[in-house]
């Protein structure tokens, strides 16, 4: 990635010019040169983007000092060196105080010119790899940059959610502790028309009963004792955007009765006030266990759950998509790499046969944290190399294997040819494991 950065050389002497691009591409370094500041910011306004720039200071009209300036002011991490005479080195001092990157002075050998091309670029290919990352963490161009998977049941919850995310209906998310609710969840409000208003998460679980009444409804001054001043509630606050309830089975019933009511009325009443104020979000919802057989057990109300299950969202546990597993943990170890300023080393053989043997009860949360170990340089399993007791050695290495043939064809764009070469078995080896996974070459 970014190994093709070019060097952008300005210098106005022709023989100085030459020797300097012939001493660089010597060394594969790709190098554009140009007589003058005005030539080089004539190349980068039609679309050239250099990896750095390496200037004489002097140059006949635009001197390199303000060609640095008027870079800067478009790129503030663009390397730039500046090239400068004995008599210029306090020059140059300032400018490096000023942002170019580093400078060489007059006359320097072939050695010296390559060495500091070499370091400029690696800060450049550093400084974008982390900027590439950055927007691949942010992820909200894309669903899939934020629901990573290529499994059958990844590939239809983004298809179920792309097509429900921007309407109003209410999405009832299942799923076991660690599969990601609340990234899908926030993935429905993202990608829909409430999107430029507020998003208000609430876990059901972790509110004391005798203070989820006042959060989600709100209160007036003196509604109760220590109730000092009015108090907007989650609802409220999420008027115009999006209500997110978490582990929605621990909302005491009498609470489901009040909610059930707001939704029904698209009003509500704060504690303490006679007053209806209107409200207009979208409820979502999110459970690990089964709201239907709750509901027949008189321990959730089924009307509150039938309001809750216009649309359901299943997602499914990691053992069951086993096929996933590489390229979550490479998300996560890139995101540890970055957060604890590591150089993300790679996965062996036997590491990656470790992750898909185990049976993951954490999910992908679970993943995430041994990524994070692995980042650091512990053991990623704390027991005894954590293989999986709970289902076949043949589920495993076939999983392990429909990993390998997934991950080999998005190399090579669903190349046959090409996957096979790489993978080291024969085309109709491959071809017929494609038929028997059900995968697709495209």
């Amino acid at each position: 990635m970014h190994d093709d950065l070019t060097v952008l050389f300005v210098e106005d002497d022709p023989h100085v010019l030459l020797g300097c691009q012939q001493a660089l591409l010597l060394e594969d370094i790709p190098v554009v040169g140009c007589a003058g500041a005005e030539l080089a910011l004539q190349k980068i306004e039609a679309g050239m983007v250099p990896g750095i720039v390496i200037s004489d200071i002097r140059l006949p009209g635009m001197d390199g000092l303000t060609l640095m300036d008027r870079l800067l002011q478009a790129d503030r991490q663009l390397p730039v060196v500046l090239i400068t005479g004995h008599g210029d080195v306090a020059m140059a001092v300032q400018a490096m105080k000023d942002g170019a990157y580093d400078f060489v002075e007059k006359p320097f050998s072939p050695e010296k010119l390559v060495d500091v091309a070499r370091r400029a670029l690696a800060q450049r290919r550093l400084t974008l790899e982390v900027a590439s990352l950055r927007r691949q963490l942010d992820g909200r161009q894309s669903l899939e940059q934020r629901i990573i998977g290529r499994s059958d049941g990844i590939r239809r919850l983004r298809e179920l959610l792309l097509n429900v995310a921007d309407t109003s209906a209410n999405v009832l998310i299942n799923g076991e502790t660690g599969t990601g609710k609340e990234l899908v969840a926030s993935c429905l409000h993202d990608f829909s028309r409430r999107k430029d208003h507020q998003y208000v998460a609430i876990n059901c679980g972790g509110l004391p009963e005798n203070l989820f009444e006042s959060e989600i409804f709100g209160h007036e001054a003196n509604a109760f004792t220590g109730a000092g001043k009015r108090r907007i509630g989650k609802i409220e606050h999420a008027n115009k955007g999006t209500l997110f309830l978490d582990e929605v089975e621990s909302m005491p019933i009498n609470l489901q009765i009040k909610l059930l009511r707001v939704l029904q009325e698209h009003k509500l009443e704060r504690l303490g006030s006679n007053q209806s104020v209107p409200v207009d979000c979208r409820l979502i919802a999110a459970t690990k266990d089964d709201l239907d057989e709750l509901s027949q057990q008189g321990k959730f109300r089924s009307d509150f759950y039938y309001r809750l299950n216009v649309v359901t969202l299943e997602l499914p546990p990691l053992r069951e998509r086993r096929e996933d597993i590489p390229l979550l943990f490479d998300c996560f170890l890139q995101q540890a790499a970055l957060r604890f300023d590591r150089e993300p080393s790679g996965l062996d053989r036997k590491t990656q046969s470790q992750l898909m043997a185990h049976d993951w009860p954490g999910n992908v949360r679970e993943l995430r944290n041994v990524a994070e170990r692995f980042a650091l340089g512990l053991p990623v399993f704390k027991g005894s190399g954590g293989e999986s007791v709970n289902h076949s050695l043949s589920d495993a290495v076939e999983a392990y294997e429909k990993s390998l043939i997934v991950e080999a064809l998005r190399r090579h764009g669903g190349n046959m040819t090409q996957a096979s070469t790489a993978l080291g078995t024969p085309k109709t080896t491959l071809f017929d494991k494609v038929k028997k996974y059900g995968l697709q070459s495209s």
